[in-house]
């Protein structure tokens, strides 16, 4: 994270917290989400609910709650894993001011220890009465068990943060790969396509490719078969287009019967050439139906192939491409790959 995201985060963190804590909200994941999103300001609606609220003085009670999460925070995965990088950073903050703490400590001991090394030093030439020394050796004992209480805390502190820190990072991992990747099939997601896809264009990439997928007749499969078999299917032709993707190109989920293919410096001839040998190996796809005992063999898919160009000059125009020649295929007669390249 930039150091302007981290300052922003915590910033919003620092405002979020107190305003719970007036309307006496649990500090759950859920109710982090929704504060953090209310001093952050990206959703007014949620923002205009809240405010009517404190404007009647109404209570925000947890039902009120869970109705203004349902109905303002959108994309379960997504505010996961935004609340859970929320919780690391008020990790991390927390574990900060903690050591801040213990420094401070640390120090005031240092300079009493100093103070009392001094005075000792000057019994060698003004005698000091028993009395005294044992009472700077009292002090001493004093400070050090104070000394050793505030370490050892910091060091619980720092242990309780370390293993919480490790199962955030975990989720976080766990919620990332989720966020990006179709539940059904395994292969990456729309959302992960409109981020590469983007990515691509930023960088000013002039050799890229698209290939746009949609599986044949796949109504028919589900009016015929059920939509478990349907299933079967899509996930069967998404292992089989992602056996044949090589170092870079990276296959998605684009929705519903249609997958999408981003290959990078390529030419339109070599990634029609690639979605060509796709086109053969859906081709002899076979799965078996086993409640009607037969094998379905006849599972074809049609292709559009588009590359980044004078026309191309947006995302949506390079999709609009291959959609175009998709249809085209679909209109010939489908199982086939377009445009014709000679």
């Amino acid at each position: 994270m930039a150091q302007d995201d981290f300052k922003k985060s915590a910033a919003n963190l620092k405002k979020a917290v107190p305003l719970m804590m007036k309307h006496q909200i649990p500090t759950t994941p859920k109710n982090y989400a929704l504060w953090y999103s209310y001093v952050e300001g990206n959703r007014p609606k949620l923002n205009q609910a809240i405010e009517t609220l404190e404007s009647s003085n109404s209570v925000i009670s947890p039902s009120i709650q869970e109705g203004l999460f349902e109905s303002h925070i959108s994309e379960p995965l997504s505010v996961d894993h935004e609340t859970t990088r929320i919780n690391l950073e008020a990790m991390v903050q927390e574990l900060s001011s903690s050591m801040l703490d213990t420094n401070t400590d640390t120090t005031q001991f240092q300079n009493k220890i100093n103070e009392n090394f001094a005075k000792l030093d000057r019994i060698e030439s003004d005698p000091m009465p028993i009395e005294q020394v044992m009472a700077l050796v009292r002090d001493f004992v004093s400070q050090a068990h104070q000394i050793q209480q505030s370490t050892s805390f910091f060091s619980d502190n720092l242990q309780q943060a370390q293993k919480e820190i490790a199962q955030l990072k975990q989720k976080l991992e766990t919620t990332t790969v989720d966020a990006l990747h179709d539940s059904l099939t395994g292969i990456l997601n729309r959302r992960a396509f409109d981020k590469d896809l983007n990515n691509y264009y930023q960088i000013g990439h002039d050799k890229l490719c698209m290939i746009l997928i949609d599986i044949d007749h796949f109504k028919a499969f589900n009016d015929e078969y059920g939509h478990l078999l349907g299933d079967q299917v899509l996930k069967a032709v998404a292992r089989r287009l992602n056996d044949s993707v090589r170092e870079q190109v990276r296959l998605y989920r684009f929705g519903g019967e249609e997958f999408a293919i981003l290959v990078p410096n390529s030419t339109l001839r070599s990634a029609r050439h690639l979605a060509e040998s796709m086109r053969r190996a859906v081709e002899k796809l076979s799965l078996r139906d086993r409640r009607k005992n037969r094998n379905i063999d006849n599972i074809t898919a049609s292709f559009g192939v588009a590359a980044f160009d004078h026309k191309t000059k947006s995302p949506k125009d390079l999709i609009a491409e291959a959609d175009k020649q998709l249809y085209e295929a679909k209109n010939l007669g489908r199982n086939r790959v377009m445009p014709i390249v000679s």
